[in-house]
């Protein structure tokens, strides 16, 4: 997972260079959610995303996202790590949501800003690197990068 943040990062500086744009950091972030060692990355179609809603059921999981910051031939990334525990899900609770279709193109077929917000017990970690972009490592970085003379 940071190594795929790395090379969306890679690949956002070498597109900068090759289209003769002002140079800018790039940042880039991957996040995988991962339940008994089982990984479960974006839905193919809704059958799939309902059938990973019922996995994640009244279970707890694993969410990673890596984050990745360019800067002048520098890559830095970190990982967050979160734990999340769902309730136990209804049939129609899963069916109205995928119905929704906020379950398209997500990690683990939920996004926790919105509607299955209220399918969560408990976070432990960081809710910003549930979503997708970890604010704390991102600050991080950023400050390791920063270029005193020319600060972004």
């Amino acid at each position: 997972m940071e190594r795929v943040a790395r090379a969306k990062a890679e690949a956002g500086w070498k597109l900068l260079r090759l289209r003769n744009l002002p140079l800018a950091p790039v940042l880039a972030a991957d996040t995988t959610v991962a339940l008994d060692g089982r990984i479960l990355g974006k839905p193919a179609d809704r059958k799939e995303a309902a059938e990973m809603l019922a996995s994640l059921s009244g279970q707890r999981h694993e969410v990673l996202t890596a984050v990745a910051l360019m800067r002048d031939d520098q890559l830095e990334s970190s990982l967050s790590r979160s734990e999340v525990q769902f309730k136990k899900l209804t049939s129609d609770e899963i069916a109205q949501y995928v119905a929704s279709g906020e379950c398209d193109d997500k990690a683990g077929a939920y996004a926790i800003q919105g509607r299955a917000a209220r399918f969560v017990v408990e976070l432990r970690g960081s809710y910003s690197g549930v979503m997708g972009l970890p604010l704390y490592e991102t600050s991080q970085l950023l400050e390791k990068l920063r270029d005193r003379r020319n600060p972004y």
